[in-house]
């Protein structure tokens, strides 16, 4: 499709540990071996790491929460656009950091195409949303996403700041959420950690089996 190579970029949680992704493809553990927690991890060593292999464009794996009852469990969702008013997070240290960034427009629909013609029956995409980011690594109040659902669809911990940082290196880059739990406050009972872990394990069958189809077509 393009000179450069696909990255494919998740968590050891989500993606498994044992994840290759496919000839061609580079796989970045976003989280690292030592599993470091979402305000921790250092994107620009991540996506430095992916230029230096040659990469050209990010899939991103976003595991999130939903932040209503129809964007529930299982749903695997393509944002548009997100929210992170505190990411101060750049490359740079002068008014080079005054950029414009966001997903991909081209390659979120190259994404989004792919999906619907070869996953859709494995995991049914959920086209456009909005995804805020918190700082992590603490779940949100049910008071905050009282206030946060007026204005996203999904919550996560390092989406806008990894596709910050992506932007400005010369990546593209597009996101694929999967709603691994409702948000705190969602549902009648709060949140568990258990409940988190246990909504990865139950994605986990269909998102590998997505990108074994939608991979293969997008290196």
């Amino acid at each position: 499709m393009t000179a450069g190579r696909l990255a494919v970029v998740g968590g050891h949680s989500i993606l498994g540990s044992g994840y290759a992704g496919h000839d061609g493809c580079v796989v970045l553990q976003r989280h690292g071996d030592a599993q470091t927690p979402a305000h921790l991890v250092d994107h620009e060593a991540n996506m430095r790491s992916l230029v230096e292999q040659g990469c050209d464009r990010v899939l991103a794996i976003s595991s999130v929460g939903g932040l209503r009852d129809d964007v529930g469990v299982g749903t695997f969702l393509a944002p548009d656009d997100f929210v992170s008013l505190h990411t101060w997070i750049s490359i740079y240290d002068d008014f080079r950091g005054h950029s414009v960034v966001a997903l991909d427009r081209e390659w979120r629909r190259q994404v989004v195409d792919a999906w619907h013609a070869r996953a859709h029956d494995v995991a049914p995409l959920r086209v456009g949303g909005v995804y805020w980011q918190n700082f992590g690594p603490r779940f949100e109040t049910p008071a905050e996403i009282r206030f946060i659902a007026r204005f996203a669809d999904v919550v996560g911990m390092t989406m806008a700041s990894e596709c910050v940082v992506a932007t400005e290196l010369g990546l593209r880059y597009a996101s694929i959420c999967v709603v691994d739990n409702l948000a705190n406050g969602v549902s009648e009972q709060p949140l568990t950690v258990e409940e988190f872990e246990a909504g990865k394990r139950a994605n986990r069958g269909a998102l590998l089996g997505a990108l074994a189809a939608v991979v293969p077509h997008l290196a």
